[in-house]
């Protein structure tokens, strides 16, 4: 029990700060308001934002339930989590918060969020390549080297393996 409420506080302040007070701050410091009408623009960033806070909240969950720890790096899962969303790509968590950033920069046709959204998603890549990705591999040796060959790091590797035989 006191795994999930670590877990639900770790998520809530990510969520409460990257994917919430950050956004809104550029919003109001851009004059950027919400739209009067619901447009193809907003329904596709209502549709892509809600695809990201399922998947994100599904790799937050699995952390907890398979991995028996959290998200936050000091507090990281005990054990490798490689089920759920995890099977396919090594970084569902972090493909799911950058939707929901790009769907609220399409919701509210906003450049500036859309820069931020972009932002994120370099950030996110150095930390996992330079920071997660070592750790990962001190942490679980072999069979992080395992999981690796068989998940991308953002792509699906078959579906790409796929796309590239056909060329």
């Amino acid at each position: 029990m006191f795994l999930i409420a670590r877990t639900v506080t770790y998520a809530a302040l990510f969520i409460g700060f990257v994917l919430i007070f950050f956004p809104a701050r550029i919003l109001s410091a851009t004059g950027v308001v919400q739209p009067s009408v619901i447009g193809p623009w907003q329904i596709g960033g209502m549709l892509l934002g809600t695809s990201g806070a399922v998947l994100a909240l599904t790799c937050i969950f699995a952390f907890a339930l398979i991995g028996g720890g959290t998200p936050a790096p000091f507090d990281p899962p005990r054990r490798l989590v490689t089920r759920g969303p995890y099977r396919l790509v090594r970084n569902p968590m972090y493909a799911g918060a950058g939707l929901m950033l790009v769907g609220a920069a399409l919701f509210y046709h906003s450049a500036s969020l859309a820069s931020y959204a972009g932002s994120f998603l370099i950030v996110t890549h150095l930390l996992v390549v330079f920071y997660e990705e070592p750790t990962l591999r001190q942490t679980f040796g072999n069979d992080y080297e395992v999981y690796c060959l068989q998940a991308g790091r953002w792509w699906p590797k078959r579906r790409a393996e796929r796309l590239f035989a056909r060329s």
